[in-house]
């Protein structure tokens, strides 16, 4: 790396690590609590298992993944992004564009990234194994979001990274989009209640809960569809939009068939699933 671009990395990070920590991680706990009381108030199905005993697992399980990310270092998409961009790296980086495009291409291009790596942890079974550990919860609410093995969460950024050295965004906008998935991904897991109204008009521009609660459905067919976090659209390009579960949302059941047992509340049960 040239000076000039060491120097002009080191001066940047300090200032994204500040905005992500305020901005991501204030966010992430305001909005945690304010589901976890909404979905208290209003819940759209019953529970299957005792609510403590599967919050210690998938709250266990985000704070030993958080751990994992914070080992890995420099090695994150926002700090990708701002090496990439030190260096002219990326597509994005070639063309020129307005700020205001720039981002906006961004975006949508990391969210069907992300979509399209969705797809590909239930289609090979190497990522399967993994992934099933999200899939496995009994019930469906915002602590499933957080669900999901170590093992994966550290692919998934060295996932993101690449992106982001091909890509080419802003850090700024790398920061936005990480924000805007993980707070999707809590809202579209929460056991919610909301009008129908409103959620037919709501998952016309983002994934509602009822439209991923179908996704995790023991029905395969359902479990293959509806594969978006935070934009609706590629699951209608693509055509894997299921609208609603055929056995109703009250009604349905969630998890995988083979483990709808007590054991997937377990820490060490799930965190062992991968390997069984």
């Amino acid at each position: 790396m040239a000076r000039s671009h060491l120097i002009a990395y080191r001066n940047y990070m300090p200032v994204m690590e500040t905005i992500e920590l305020w901005l991501r991680g204030g966010l992430f706990l305001s909005l945690l609590l304010l589901l976890l009381l909404a979905e208290s108030l209003w819940p759209r199905r019953g529970r299957e298992q005792k609510r403590l005993t599967r919050w210690r697992t998938n709250f266990g399980i985000s704070i030993l993944n958080t751990i994992a990310i914070k080992l890995m270092g420099p090695i994150t998409a926002i700090a990708c992004a701002v090496y990439a961009s030190s260096q002219q790296w990326g597509l994005l980086n070639q063309f020129g564009l307005p700020y205001w495009a720039d981002f906006i291409l961004a975006v949508l291009i990391l969210d069907l990234m992300i979509y399209a790596q969705h797809v590909a942890t239930h289609k090979i079974p190497i990522l399967w194994k993994l992934h099933k550990v999200h899939h496995a919860d009994r019930d469906f609410d915002t602590s499933t979001a957080l669900r999901f093995h170590t093992i994966e969460i550290v692919l998934s950024m060295l996932y993101k990274c690449a992106l982001v050295f091909l890509i080419g965004p802003a850090a700024f906008a790398v920061l936005i989009f990480e924000v805007l998935l993980n707070s999707s991904a809590m809202f579209n897991h929460a056991n919610l209640r909301l009008p129908q109204w409103f959620d037919r008009i709501l998952r016309i521009i983002v994934v509602t809960p009822d439209m991923h609660r179908v996704h995790h459905s023991v029905h395969a067919d359902e479990t293959n569809s509806n594969y978006g976090f935070f934009l609706p659209w590629w699951d209608w390009v693509f055509k894997t939009y299921t609208q609603q579960p055929k056995d109703g949302h009250a009604d349905m059941t969630i998890g995988l068939p083979q483990y709808q047992t007590e054991q997937p509340a377990k820490f060490l049960w799930t965190l062992k699933l991968p390997f069984q």
